[in-house]
């Protein structure tokens, strides 16, 4: 990835790109209608993909899998990389919406619920007027019959949209990323909250809390009953895990 190494966190490896560079790797895939996905990878996201196979799998054979997370971010530092940035993931979002309003390249949709995507589209076209919304879509919360997955299919190809927002959560969204690779003429972007976040559904994390690593905390508060596993079940195993594989790599360098 433009000469940037990729860097081993426990089952799977994050990519030490920059927020340009990025959305570089992501305009070249869609001028070309290459069908791609990016994984915008954070603490739960590495501990789904300990936990399961089939998610490893899903991540580890992501075109692009970018550090969203603060303690990824850091990893990326402690490894080496001084000045690797957060790629995060609404502010990654944003950044692409502003690169096909002024490339012409039309997005789509898929994921949250209506008024959730009805707030999200009229807030995208306030802000980039000229961004062309060629596809939404809000998928009911049960699996999709084979039939109704080859019409979602279908509806993506014929409106010509080449970036895909997926906002289904982690681990869901990089499940049918994932399985729909090469059958979704996209280059689709897992981007978790960002659909809430940016519809003004959800309150963001300050900016402080964000740049101190502080917005699980944040989140854990206004959605206690929702997120409370995520947090205090995977947090304290990311810190054991990590800090056992820095630990081995100091003493196998030694």
């Amino acid at each position: 990835m433009s000469g940037k190494p990729r860097v081993p966190l426990l089952d799977i490896a994050i990519d030490a790109v920059t927020p340009q560079q990025a959305v570089a790797h992501i305009a070249r895939w869609a001028q070309q209608g290459q069908s791609r996905y990016v994984c915008v990878a954070n603490v739960h996201m590495v501990m789904e993909a300990h936990d399961r196979v089939e998610v490893r799998r899903a991540v580890q054979e992501a075109d692009l899998v970018v550090p969203d997370g603060m303690p990824l971010v850091w990893w990326l530092r402690l490894m080496g990389l001084r000045q690797q940035p957060r790629v995060y993931g609404p502010d990654l979002m944003l950044r692409v919406c502003a690169w096909a309003a002024q490339a012409g390249v039309p997005i789509g949709l898929y994921g949250a619920q209506p008024q959730t995507l009805r707030a999200l589209h009229a807030r995208l076209q306030e802000r980039f007027p000229r961004l062309s919304i060629a596809y939404q879509y809000s998928p009911p919360f049960r699996p999709l019959s084979a039939e109704e997955d080859r019409g979602v299919v279908e509806a993506i190809r014929r409106s010509g949209a080449r970036v895909l927002f997926v906002a289904l959560g982690c681990p869901k969204q990089e499940l049918w990323m994932a399985a729909h690779r090469g059958r979704v003429p996209a280059v689709m972007l897992g981007v978790g909250a960002a659909f809430d976040f940016l519809a003004e559904m959800k309150p963001q994390a300050p900016r402080w809390m964000r740049h101190w690593g502080l917005e699980w905390l944040f989140r854990l508060l206004t959605e206690p009953r929702r997120l409370w596993r995520r947090y205090l079940y995977h947090n304290p195993r990311f810190l054991w895990l990590a800090g056992r594989q820095w630990l081995a790599q100091r003493l196998f360098r030694g």
